[in-house]
């Protein structure tokens, strides 16, 4: 909490890394290692407070862009009533485990990519 009462502003990061963890867990695990992506940028919009009597949020992800070595997606954060309390867009760079650089994505976490682009298309 923050001096004002509210859930402060660093634990919704903390809401949207865990979201974004679980999505690429699903999205990538069968065909990937999630570990090998890392998270390049986040750009958070506040949009209302939440407050611990909140108990409950709704964080979801969408994916937007498939760069080379990149993934860009779209995460909102809401109340159980739907207010939103938070966007943001990320940015997560494929990265070598060796040399810790960037790696163009594999063939099978770019169809899986494709696919989850394609299915939030619809």
């Amino acid at each position: 909490m923050d001096a004002f009462g509210h859930v402060n502003n660093a634990v919704y990061l903390t809401y949207f890394e865990e979201a974004r963890d679980e999505w690429m867990e699903k999205i990538i695990g069968p065909s990937g290692d999630v570990w090998d992506f890392v998270l390049a940028r986040v750009a958070v919009d506040f949009r209302h407070e939440l407050y611990q009597s909140d108990d409950q949020v709704v964080v979801t992800v969408r994916l937007v862009k498939i760069g080379t070595s990149s993934i860009t997606t779209r995460e909102q954060l809401a109340r159980r009533d739907r207010v939103v309390a938070a966007e943001a867009e990320s940015v997560m760079v494929s990265r070598d485990r060796d040399s810790g650089k960037a790696r163009p994505l594999t063939g099978a976490e770019r169809a899986a990519l494709e696919q989850e682009l394609a299915a939030d298309a619809d």
